[in-house]
């Protein structure tokens, strides 16, 4: 099948897009030739960039295993859901909870329209079209409101999100909003690009050079510090370990360390961090 052939209406594919830069970085097949182009630039800067694609989807996957089975969570609010691939939220918290209720949002028509195909149909999941800047939209979208009920314990995940802020737009603001729209219980889940600064200057100089490219061909994409990253929990109750590379919360039982030991990480897994918060 050619590209045209698949390419749904009103999509630009002379512009680059977030969605299909990362989906061309885990391996995927939904992206375009202007995607792969970003892509390899920004491959160039990291050439192990991949391995932090995949960590983040590793790490989505024990939060949301965690947030299921450990903590009783059945409902699910995933931000800037990207396209889809193997392992998503759905597919992990109703394999634990087949009950469970996740809402996908994003705001990129093709991963509405290639999302749609892969749903269930049983009523327990959807995807909608609309853009992180507006909170007050999604909060009160009625696909939201039917599948997410705002008086129990929600699992808001942002993935990879509040990297695509740009400083102006109040990440920090954006998350908070969020969280005071939910009750006691509830969850914030969050991964980051990270600058390291002057501890790990390799990392650091990468970090930069990747913002520069981001900005230029996408018009997003901020390495922040930790500080920054950790003021986007609030007031929430971080969980162990707290904000970390991304291999390094909760490792599945197959790759946990030698007692005593933490794993080993590549000075890539430096530049993408993330954690887990409850609201008290």
């Amino acid at each position: 099948m050619s590209e045209k052939e698949w390419i749904p209406q009103g999509i630009d594919t002379s512009v680059p897009s977030i969605a299909r830069v990362y989906d061309f970085l885990l391996g995927g097949k939904d992206n375009f030739a202007v995607d792969r182009q970003v892509a390899q630039m920004a491959l160039e800067i990291a050439p192990d960039g991949p391995a932090t694609s995949q960590a983040n989807r590793d790490f989505l996957q024990r939060v949301v295993r965690y947030l299921t089975d450990e903590s009783g969570i059945r409902q699910f609010l995933d931000l800037g859901s990207g396209l889809p691939t193997q392992g998503n939220v759905h597919e992990v918290a109703q394999k634990l909870a087949p009950e469970a209720h996740v809402v996908y949002v994003d705001n990129d028509p093709i991963v509405l329209a290639h999302g749609r195909a892969l749903l269930t149909k049983d009523g327990t999941t959807t995807i909608v079209q609309a853009d992180i800047r507006e909170p007050g939209a999604i909060l009160n979208n009625p696909e939201v409101r039917r599948l997410i009920d705002f008086d129990q314990p929600v699992g808001l995940l942002l993935f990879a999100i509040l990297h695509h802020l740009n400083d102006h737009e109040d990440p920090e603001g954006v998350a908070a909003r969020l969280m005071d729209s939910l009750p006691s219980g509830s969850y914030l889940a969050i991964s980051h690009f990270h600058n390291p600064g002057a501890q790990h200057p390799q990392v650091a100089e990468q970090a930069t050079a990747a913002e520069k490219l981001f900005n230029e061909r996408l018009g997003t994409g901020r390495w922040r510090t930790r500080q920054e990253i950790l003021a986007y929990f609030g007031d929430l109750e971080l969980l162990e370990p707290g904000l970390v590379p991304l291999p390094l919360w909760r490792p599945a039982p197959q790759s946990a360390p030698t007692v005593g030991r933490v794993p080993e990480l590549a000075p890539i897994h430096r530049s993408f961090v993330g954690g887990v918060a409850i609201k008290r």
